[in-house]
């Protein structure tokens, strides 16, 4: 299989929590910084979100029931004319078709402009693909109901020529990867906070509809301290 390199890259509360209120204290504020400063390290031309990180950051939230579709599109892969000439990509793994967007392309502050990729499962609707089409996002389908995360990046390399991925959470999404052995690099963020909410996302969740994987190692590269009792890892896998 032909596929891009894949990093993990991850910030945490130092109880391996993804999201919640850590995020608010003073001492998170370093962490955030080198956060963002290492994205541009790793020069990844697609980073790959799950639906719960798409829906709070990413997207327009849920979209509303759509009328049926006029005409009954194929489920086949779409790439839209915004795709074709964009140089980097926002992937949404939504396996079900319910991200509103207001636009084919994200733009965030101090990142480049992307295209958005919505990956689905062959359960979308007709009226959502019609939806789709008429914003401009491009689409591919990567699986019949369960996303295949190596089929993904088949397609990432296939339609828009991407050799370097960025996997940033949730995590399931995370987790999904894991198990289909398919993450080369973990880059890992500790800002200097416990966060302590049962509640919160980790680092890696095993969701319910994924099949019982057995544990992953990996092999510590790299250790940094910096600034504001930051810590960054930096792991690779070990191979099977």
């Amino acid at each position: 299989m032909k596929r891009p390199f894949v990093v993990c890259h991850m910030l945490t509360s130092v109880d391996g929590k993804i999201d919640g209120p850590f995020f608010g204290a003073a001492e998170t504020a370093p962490a955030l910084q080198l956060y963002g400063e290492l994205r541009n390290v790793y020069q990844c031309q697609a980073t790959i979100y799950g639906m719960a990180t798409i829906l709070g950051s990413y997207s327009d939230g849920l979209l509303p029931e759509l009328p049926p579709a006029e005409e009954i599109l194929p489920k086949e892969d779409y790439i839209s004319p915004y795709g074709r000439n964009a140089e980097q990509f926002i992937v949404a793994v939504d396996p079900q078709g319910t991200a509103a967007f207001s636009s084919p392309v994200m733009e965030k502050k101090g990142r480049p402009a992307a295209h958005i990729i919505e990956v689905l499962t062959e359960s979308a609707s007709p009226a959502y693909l019609s939806y789709l089409r008429s914003i401009g996002i491009s689409y591919v389908f990567a699986g019949e109901k369960q996303i295949h995360c190596a089929v993904l990046l088949e397609k990432l390399v296939q339609y828009f020529s991407v050799d370097k991925v960025m996997v940033a959470g949730g995590g399931i999404m995370n987790e999904s990867f894991l198990q289909e052995g398919l993450i080369d690099e973990l880059s890992w963020v500790i800002a200097p906070v416990v966060d302590g909410n049962t509640e919160s996302a980790s680092l890696f969740d095993k969701a319910a509809f994924l099949p019982e994987g057995r544990p992953e190692a990996f092999h510590l590269k790299e250790a940094n301290v910096r600034e504001g009792d930051v810590l960054w890892l930096r792991y690779s896998r070990v191979s099977a």
